[in-house]
């Protein structure tokens, strides 16, 4: 496109924002028919650039004397018209100066060559003798300008022609506009499936209504919680000289096992770190109970192990056991990110106080944190159990008793 130059001699101004005034001429059958027809046609185009040539064949098919034309929408990112189809596509007909005059002015009008003193390069250039355009507007707001000219024709479009491209010019907004929308939730639908990935069902549905009522935003709140970390025992060793993609496949089989566990009391999975798993129970909604969620978690995660061990020995494959270290207390927690891409987490000195227990807890056994286990010596059978720590001396705990064939 050449730059814009002195402005053209438009007449047959039509507001594209305001209904017309000026009866459609309905004499002509194959026009009407495909009024009728247009809504469904475009309906039925799922993929955006057929939609974009079906919208310009149609045009330059049904216009007498329209020999070319284009279709320009403004490129989201850009901001700026871009050229979506075009009839010829290797030589598509555009005069910046008559198409920015269109998206301006929010106004469809015919250009005639004979009433121009000093036409602008572009129109010299293509040879233009009679064209007319028409904005593509939604909701007061300019999508994109729909063109369409004839080289050779000296007599210019008619008034019925340019209603006629209106018309199609408006059900072509409406029809970009839902091929937008529909992108949009596709890009949504996906964000929101990696964002609640790492809910239990529950905890996942709660979330959906609240994000359907624009409630899911960004932002942390303060508040108790249990906090759950899981650790393959000699891990490193174990996998040393293993082919990484093996060790991948190790970690999903066993992770899937562990994440059914923890989902199935309602617990978060906040993050896998290497070979650990960090869960969060009671949040990002509150669960009266969190504590009893979280250690019938662990348990589960443990009798999930003996599951997947006596599956991947029976096939030769390697096996392992695990630790599992609970801890309770304030944290920062919630989706942290923009709009366009939310993460959940946890925050606070208590993520770091159960990295301790879960240190302390060897292949098979689950250590909850003296706070917590005060909490459960009425629910279970625990046995006390001291972890000495690099920073911290010794730190007291309780060994959870279970039955892991139970």
């Amino acid at each position: 496109m050449s730059a814009p130059e002195e402005a053209p001699k438009i007449f047959s101004v039509m507001d594209a924002r305001q209904p017309s005034e000026v009866p459609l001429d309905l004499s002509n059958a194959e026009r009407l028919s495909l009024l009728y027809r247009l809504p469904i046609l475009f309906a039925e185009e799922s993929d955006v650039r057929s939609l974009y040539n079906l919208i310009m064949s149609k045009v330059v098919e049904v216009i007498p004397g329209a020999k070319r034309g284009a279709l320009l929408v403004f490129d989201p990112d850009s901001g700026k018209l871009a050229l979506r189809s075009s009839i010829p596509s290797d030589d598509p007909p555009i005069s910046r100066t008559l198409i920015i005059k269109a998206a301006a002015s929010c106004e469809g009008f015919i250009w005639s060559a004979e009433d121009e003193i000093d036409p602008s390069a572009s129109i010299l250039e293509m040879g233009l003798q009679t064209g007319m355009y028409a904005p593509l507007i939604w909701k007061g707001s300019v999508m994109g300008v729909l063109c369409v000219d004839n080289p050779r024709r000296g007599k210019p479009f008619r008034l019925e022609d340019l209603q006629f491209l209106m018309s199609v010019a408006h059900y072509a907004a409406a029809a970009v506009q839902n091929h937008i929308l529909t992108v949009n939730l596709e890009r949504n639908a996906k964000t929101m499936e990696h964002l609640l990935a790492n809910f239990s069902p529950n905890l996942r549905d709660q979330l959906l209504l609240k994000a359907r009522e624009g409630k899911l935003e960004p932002g942390g709140v303060k508040s108790d919680v249990t906090l759950l970390l899981s650790d393959i025992r000699g891990f490193t060793k174990l996998t040393a000289g293993v082919d990484s993609a093996e060790v991948v496949d190790m970690l999903n089989e066993y992770f899937c096992a562990l994440v059914d566990a923890i989902f199935e009391h309602n617990g978060t999975v906040d993050k896998f770190i290497g070979d650990a798993i960090l869960a969060v129970f009671g949040s990002p909604e509150p669960d009266e109970d969190q504590h009893i969620n979280a250690v019938n978690a662990a348990i589960g995660m443990q009798k999930a192990i003996v599951r997947v061990n006596k599956e991947r020995a029976a096939r030769g494959a390697m096996t392992c056991h695990m630790g599992i270290g609970l801890h309770c207390g304030e944290v920062l927690h919630g989706f942290i990110g923009g709009r366009e891409r939310l993460e959940f987490t946890v925050i606070g000195d208590t993520v770091n106080k159960t990295s301790r227990y879960c240190d302390g807890a060897a292949g098979d056994q689950i250590v909850v944190s003296d706070v917590l286990g005060e909490k459960l010596k009425e629910s279970y059978e625990m046995a006390p159990i001291a972890t000495e720590t690099k920073h911290e001396g010794i730190v007291d705990g309780f060994r959870v008793i279970y039955d892991s064939a139970g």
